[in-house]
């Protein structure tokens, strides 16, 4: 098994260019399946979530070829199986996502109950009661959902989510593109990946209003044309670099990103005490590592990412002060802090909530760690960027769900970090 190795110390000066988003990438590759014909997708990161997404849709009928690094074109003229076995879905939750469009085109789909990080319950529920709104009769069995669309196909209807749920909002989006009349989605996720998604599905004839708000209304269409959409950056892995940075010292200039997407977290940077500049599709981020502590409480977008929650934590052992971290979107997220405690760091978890007291710039010491789930191991590396000494981290496959090249990238800017065979 692959391990990470670190020798803290080093600040990081440079450009790190930002790859597609992984949280975008996974429903827009799903919406290829809504109708027949060849459909390209650019700016697709080279992840191992991708590349099961991938191995998946093949199991139902598509097929695929990559044109160049990160261009790739779906073929799904002969998508005609309705099932998403449990040995590709136990991997990743968002092979979910194949329900929607599986229901819409197909009238039928047989999809396991999804894995993914162990960071929580995350049920399935939303997606089965929003489709049962269009129609659709669920069946839970053997661990997969079973799921019909009766009366002749899906029918429009109102959806209204108890929580803002990305997946569920995406997978009701897709179906309800193919539905016959209007479906209304309230509390609908307003993460900038949906709005990536709307725009595809959009641009393939869907008519769907309301993009960027908790409201969302579905006129659906008899049929969808395949066309080219371009993946939204990485908002997660342009969050992880700036928080490396500011443990680290130095100044990182991050191109081909949207800072409009980080709303909350570049205010708690400043905060902290990290220079940010917005440049265009540009971040330059500066820091002298002398960072204050601030309080974060997760919330739905556009307030601050769960996905960002453990990388924030790791800056803040590495501050003056006392910090709260709230996770109010995930009741299991902080696996992380028994390895970061392993570092040295004083962090005590009360329920939902971590109170880290900081220890200021450089104090934690390498040691041998281990990563619990996808966030959870970039938490590490960046503690370990900033530690004495060497710090190993183990199970590295969870990075390499959500991060394209990150050593390398890393490496690029002065971090001394190698990933070596196990």
């Amino acid at each position: 098994m692959d391990e990470i190795i670190i020798e803290g110390g080093q600040p990081l000066n440079g450009t790190i260019q930002i790859s597609g988003a992984k949280n975008a990438a996974l429903p827009l590759m799903a919406a290829t399946l809504l109708c027949a014909g060849e459909h390209t997708l650019t700016n697709v990161p080279d992840l191992r979530d991708v590349r099961t997404m991938l191995a998946l849709m093949e199991t139902l009928g598509a097929s695929y070829s990559w044109l160049e690094p990160g261009t790739l074109r779906v073929n799904s003229d002969n998508v005609n199986n309705f099932e998403a076995s449990y040995e590709l879905v136990k991997t990743m939750r968002a092979s979910v996502l194949v329900l929607g469009p599986l229901l819409a085109r197909l009238g039928r789909a047989r999809v396991s109950l999804p894995g993914g990080c162990a960071i929580g319950a995350r049920p399935i529920n939303f997606h089965t009661q929003g489709l049962e709104a269009l129609g659709v009769v669920n069946e839970l069995s053997e661990g997969y959902v079973d799921s019909t669309a009766t009366g002749g196909g899906l029918q429009g209807g109102r959806i209204c989510f108890d929580l803002p749920s990305v997946t569920g909002t995406e997978n009701m989006v897709m179906a309800a593109c193919l539905a016959k009349g209007q479906t209304i989605i309230t509390n609908a996720a307003r993460e900038p990946e949906v709005g990536n998604l709307i725009d595809m599905l959009s641009g393939m004839g869907a008519r769907i209003s309301g993009r960027g708000t908790g409201t969302l209304i579905i006129d659906g269409v008899t049929d969808l044309n395949p066309c080219e959409t371009a993946i939204i950056p990485d908002r997660i892995e342009t969050g992880t670099y700036i928080a490396a940075v500011g443990v680290t010292g130095g100044e990182l200039e991050l191109t081909c990103c949207n800072p409009s997407h980080l709303p909350s977290f570049l205010g708690k940077m400043r905060s902290a005490g990290i220079l940010i500049e917005e440049k265009g599709d540009k971040i330059v981020a500066r820091s002298n590592k002398n960072l204050t502590s601030v309080d974060v409480k997760t919330m739905p977008f556009p307030g601050f990412a769960t996905d960002l929650q453990a990388q924030v934590m790791a800056m803040m052992v590495y501050s003056k002060g006392l910090s709260v971290i709230d996770e109010t979107i995930f009741e299991n997220r902080f696996m992380h802090v028994a390895e970061l405690q392993r570092l040295g760091a004083d962090i005590r978890v009360e329920g939902g909530r971590a109170i880290v007291a900081g220890l200021g710039p450089g104090q934690l010491v390498g040691a041998p760690v281990m990563a619990t789930d996808l966030r959870a191991s970039a938490s590490l590396v960046i503690a370990g960027l900033a530690a004495q000494g060497r710090t190993t981290i183990t199970r590295v496959y969870h990075l390499d769900r959500g991060y394209e090249r990150l050593a390398e990238k890393l490496q690029g800017v002065g971090a001394k970090i190698w990933r070596q065979k196990g």
